[in-house]
């Protein structure tokens, strides 16, 4: 098949086609770009989770009150009026026993009784920005209620969102391998490409053809190769996200892991980015030969 006009180079056509070296770069764009979209959909989805949880925990806390049978509701409601009157609190409500047993089905199943199991009365607080004096809130629940205990759920949020900061650490870090090992293994492609095609670039030196006009001509063939074999890999790793289904709904803490809005564009920059990576390995690759063959 003829390649169409605007494809095509005057300078492409003084070197012979770069045989299995050509394929190879189409192959290693191809899972290269794969491989990228997949960090880069990681990436989003752990900096949507670390802001997720981050948010969903920083405003809000609960009080536990776990005491005798004959005094728990008694010290569930002196907890809810010390809540409640507390600045830094914009809201509090005791949990209902139906939101009690949903929180529980997961561990201990759908049969639980809550009458049977000794269940804390929970209380779910909804905080400012600032929050509440933690201290002065516990002080006066030891007072008001001994058997509350206060938590602003800060030993659960610092992990949790340093382990979803150390996921997306590790994602920019899985991009930039792909990057480098992209450029290294279409380095060594135009190497073994202007090696095989040693004798016709001399020849093409003794009738007048300058280093720089062989050098467009491999690089350009390495550059549209590259570009098409990321194209492929690209529609084919967001196919497989768009696909992907919904795993958890907005409100949860879990996050869907497509992307979402303008993070496609992102996506859609990997084959651009594996051709600017192509280009400027490949011309770097051919100059370092030709001087070589000049030498030799």
């Amino acid at each position: 098949m003829r390649r169409p006009a605007f494809l095509s180079s005057p300078a492409e056509g003084i070197v012979p086609p770069s045989g299995f070296t050509a394929w190879l770069v189409v192959a290693v764009s191809l899972a290269m770009a794969a491989l990228a979209v997949a960090a880069l959909a990681a990436c989003f989805a752990t900096a949507r989770l670390a802001d997720r949880w981050s948010a969903e925990l920083a405003r809000s806390s609960t009080i536990t009150v776990l005491a005798p049978q004959g005094e728990m509701d008694a010290q569930a409601e002196a907890a809810l009026a010390a809540a409640r009157t507390t600045p830094g609190i914009v809201s509090a409500r005791i949990l209902t026993e139906d939101e009690q047993r949903n929180l529980l089905t997961p561990w201990l199943g759908s049969d639980v009784v809550l009458d049977v199991v000794p269940i804390p009365r929970t209380i779910v607080l909804e905080e400012t920005e600032e929050g509440p004096d933690a201290i002065g809130l516990q002080l006066r629940l030891a007072g008001e209620a001994p058997d509350a205990l206060y938590d602003d759920h800060s030993r659960w949020r610092r992990p949790m969102v340093a382990a979803a900061n150390r996921l997306r650490l590790f994602g920019i870090g899985a991009l930039v391998l792909i990057a480098l090992g992209t450029g290294a293994m279409i380095t060594l492609a135009a190497q073994a490409a202007l090696a095989a095609n040693a004798q016709v670039i001399g020849t093409l030196r003794l009738i007048g053809a300058r280093d720089g006009l062989i050098a467009s001509a491999f690089t350009r063939r390495f550059t549209l190769r590259a570009l098409g074999g990321a194209v492929v890999g690209t529609a084919v790793a967001a196919l497989g996200l768009a696909l992907m289904p919904e795993v958890a709904r907005e409100e949860a803490f879990a996050t869907r892991l497509g992307p979402i809005g303008w993070q496609w564009l992102a996506i859609a920059a990997v084959p651009l980015i594996a051709a600017a990576t192509a280009f400027i390995a490949t011309r770097m690759a051919a100059f370092r030969a030709l001087r070589r063959l000049e030498d030799g």
